[in-house]
């Protein structure tokens, strides 16, 4: 068997990648692995295993369709990871992300078809619902996003099952809530704190820091992502992982105490535009169909993530030129 992982190259696309080369999903060990990746500034060959005779790595953009068409003959099933993510971005250069993350989409898609890929699952988020006050969205809530990010990732949704009741095509969607874990670049949240704290600057938060988010363990996300692929109904949206809601405050407070550091670190910023103030997914659907359960508790997991940022500074100091003047996601 033969996967292809857009992204490949990313914070959850590369834990993807290595978790399936390591024979950790049924089903599909010893698969063979391409990845395709961009390599634009979030994406880096240092979070693969580059050695591994099983991985085949090409630089390449999804919106390359001669490109695509040339690479898909071979492989059983994609994996489509790549997109523009990182919410701030998308404010000041909203062009970039609808290029990757709609045209891109389509144009794989449309690849995938003409090429006959048996199996196809898009890896989507919760920002494409908007904010929620109370309770959870189930799949089928209607979509109402805030972002440049989160409308061009809903965009690509639409495209998606748009080729799947159009032409049959074979696809499945999983949408998750804020990820967190090693090899994350430093300018979402939990890395962002951690790097500047462990760095002695201070760590700018939003507004009234009420903001809340759920927080899945990347790890837990991409089990449940190889769940999908493999038994998730085609055609079919998939709530992967509900982790633990937490405001920023609150998680901002467990960032300090990890990293040692005081109130004193934490400088107020003026808000993000359009800020959704709650997400809340509920993924009652994995578990009750694939038996997807979330397996790290949040504490550990984030106690092994600040472990991880302290002990591989060589791996995210160079990176951090690129983040004058940002900001938590």
């Amino acid at each position: 068997m033969r996967i292809l992982v857009t992204g490949g190259a990313g914070f959850i696309g590369s834990h993807y990648v290595r978790c399936l080369l390591e024979g950790r999903y049924p089903g599909y060990e010893g698969a063979d692995v391409t990845v395709l990746d961009k390599l634009t500034y979030a994406g880096s060959r240092s979070t693969l295993p580059m050695d591994d005779p099983r991985l085949t790595f090409v630089r390449g953009d999804i919106c390359d369709r001669g490109l695509l068409m040339d690479l898909l003959p071979g492989h059983d099933a994609v994996v489509h990871f790549a997109a523009e993510s990182h919410v701030d971005r998308s404010i000041t250069d909203p062009e970039v992300f609808v290029r990757t993350n709609v045209l891109g989409t389509q144009t794989l898609m449309d690849c995938c078809l003409h090429r006959g890929i048996e199996r196809i699952l898009h890896v989507s988020t919760d920002e494409v619902y908007g904010s929620i006050d109370q309770g959870t969205w189930a799949e089928d809530a209607p979509l109402s996003p805030s972002s440049q990010y989160s409308a061009s990732k809903a965009a690509s949704d639409l495209v998606v099952l748009a080729y799947h009741r159009t032409h049959g095509l074979p696809v499945c969607i999983t949408r998750c809530s804020n990820n967190y874990g090693p090899y994350q670049f430093p300018e979402k949240i939990i890395p962002l704190f951690v790097t500047n704290l462990l760095s002695g600057t201070g760590v700018p938060l939003y507004g009234d820091g009420l903001v809340s988010r759920q927080w899945v363990h990347v790890d837990d996300h991409c089990r449940g992502l190889s769940l999908v692929l493999s038994k998730g109904r085609v055609g079919e949206v998939y709530h992967v992982g509900e982790g633990v809601e937490l405001t920023n405050v609150a998680l901002t407070e467990r960032l300090l105490d990890l990293c040692g550091a005081g109130w004193e670190r934490v400088r107020r910023v003026a808000d993000r535009k359009g800020h959704d103030r709650r997400y809340s997914l509920d993924s009652r659907k994995a578990r009750t169909e694939l038996g997807h359960e979330d397996r790290i508790p949040f504490d550990e997991g984030l106690a092994e993530t600040v472990r991880w940022y302290r002990e591989n500074r060589a791996w995210w100091e160079p990176l951090r030129p690129d983040l004058a003047g940002a900001v938590s996601a």
